[in-house]
């Protein structure tokens, strides 16, 4: 559909190096988005590039630690230098630690709050900024959880900054709808990638299956749609919305 199509687009895409982030990459720049591949370690962002230019797309690997206010000024600029203005931002950088709540250091929870929230906070931010001067609008999709939707053991930290994220979208799309930029979220269930896979591969892994609904974690295509319906014009009258894509779990 017309709607769905990102040609002509240039996109930032956090924690792209692996798992959901990868994923959501490869399906904006086949949409036709050009797309900064943004993430700690450069080696796997230089492969994807690889990889997306092997379709004729256009991708460039940008270092970046989304906690560092600097390093997230640095990857704008350099985004916006290599690709022109940044019309889609998918805030993926997300990391977790799974511990009980009682052995959880001040450092732990650190880590986490300053990756998953903080460092979404600070992306927003000065992407949203960048629209705002250049005057052209634009989306930001932040990649929330399910677990900020209902209550798990042992990851308080993710837990607590996914709730976070799912707010901070709210308020984010409250503010920046007078300059044309709409902010959503997507709230994924259980997908393979590196920071489930252990879980899911396990006997909690088989019992989390049967709490499914749907039966089944979700594959990376069942993300295809939500995004794009967000990053694109077919979203257009939707801000501030928050999509759970779960096979019924949170039910």
């Amino acid at each position: 559909m017309p709607g769905f199509d990102l040609a002509g687009r240039a996109a930032i895409v956090t924690g792209a190096g692996g798992g959901l982030g990868r994923q959501f990459a490869l399906i904006l720049a086949r949409a036709g988005a050009r797309v900064a591949l943004a993430g700690r370690k450069i080696a796997p962002l230089t492969a994807l590039a690889e990889e997306i230019e092997g379709f004729d797309g256009r991708a460039v690997p940008v270092v970046l630690d989304v906690s560092k206010p600097e390093s997230v000024k640095q990857a704008v600029a350099a985004a916006e230098t290599e690709l022109g203005p940044i019309a889609i931002l998918v805030n993926n950088a997300g990391v977790t630690v799974a511990k009980p709540a009682l052995e959880q250091s001040e450092a732990d929870w650190d880590l986490v709050l300053d990756t998953n929230l903080k460092g979404a906070w600070l992306m927003a931010q000065e992407t949203a900024r960048h629209m705002v001067r250049l005057g052209h609008g634009g989306s930001i999709v932040n990649i929330a959880s399910v677990l900020g939707l209902k209550a798990e053991k042992q990851v308080i930290g993710y837990a607590a900054s996914k709730a976070g994220l799912v707010h901070l979208t709210r308020a984010l799309a409250l503010e920046l709808a007078r300059y044309r930029i709409r902010v959503n979220a997507i709230c994924p269930g259980y997908f393979p990638s590196e920071m489930t896979e252990e879980y899911l591969s396990g006997p909690k892994g088989e019992g989390l299956i049967h709490r499914i609904p749907q039966r089944r974690i979700g594959a990376h295509a069942d993300l295809e749609g939500p995004l794009l319906l967000l990053a694109s014009d077919a979203g257009a009258y939707m801000t501030g919305s928050v999509l759970v894509v779960d096979g019924g779990l949170t039910l």
